[in-house]
């Protein structure tokens, strides 16, 4: 486990996909009636994320700076 505590760019690109999933999710929850397709596509994004995490992670963005 590295030292870095999250402070990478594979880290916090996927938070930022993560939330961007959770957000187009939540909305899809708030029409009247309910878009179950707009909830599961956001769904599908915060999947992602942890999947452009690992990715980004086997490219090298997910070590401490200078190493």
């Amino acid at each position: 486990m590295s030292n870095n505590h999250g402070n990478t760019p594979a880290a916090w690109t996927a938070v930022v996909v993560g939330l961007l999933g959770f957000t187009v999710g939540s909305v899809g929850l708030l029409f009247s009636p309910v878009s179950f397709t707009v909830f599961w596509i956001g769904v599908a994004i915060t999947l992602a994320a942890g999947i452009v995490f690992l990715v980004m992670a086997k490219m090298g963005l997910h070590e401490e700076a200078g190493h």
